[in-house]
């Protein structure tokens, strides 16, 4: 009896730390995502109007690509292991890899449907510029990550 009252409070230990740790990473997503979009919004000196039709539609791209990298990520991660590699045959591989080009292709749609969305609301400067901001946010966030390493 005091065994299984033990593992029912471990399990239910374990599982809130779980759930903290979700919740952590579901913070810490947001807090970038934030920041991004300060920094674009500052890169790209929107005007409201701007602004109003911009949001919505970047903030769904950014919702499909997401969605749609993790998705994949999680996938070839777990076909990516070296004793799976070790025992996969050239026709593994080939499926696999046809999958990775589709997921590309798919992200790369997303990407021309964004611009095509954009060009109505936005100067092809300002698209630009959206490039070049997002480029530039990733490249500080990857080299602040290398500065301090993951936080716990």
């Amino acid at each position: 009896m005091k065994t299984k009252n033990i593992f029912t409070i471990l399990l239910l230990l374990v599982s809130i730390n779980f759930y903290a740790q979700g919740k952590k990473m579901l913070e810490k997503k947001e807090q970038i995502y934030a920041l991004k979009v300060a920094f674009i919004t500052n890169n790209l000196s929107l005007t409201s109007t701007e602004a109003e039709k911009f949001w919505p539609i970047y903030n769904l791209f950014e919702d499909k690509q997401f969605d749609l990298k993790h998705q994949k990520s999680i996938s070839y991660i777990k076909k990516m292991d070296n004793e799976t590699l070790g025992k996969m045959s050239d026709k593994e591989a080939l499926t696999i890899l046809t999958q990775m080009e589709a997921s590309e292709d798919e992200v790369f749609q997303l990407r021309k449907n964004l611009i095509i969305s954009l060009k109505s609301i936005l100067s092809p400067v300002k698209i630009i510029k959206l490039k070049k901001a997002e480029d530039e946010f990733n490249k500080k966030l990857l080299q602040q990550y290398r500065e301090k390493g993951p936080r716990r």
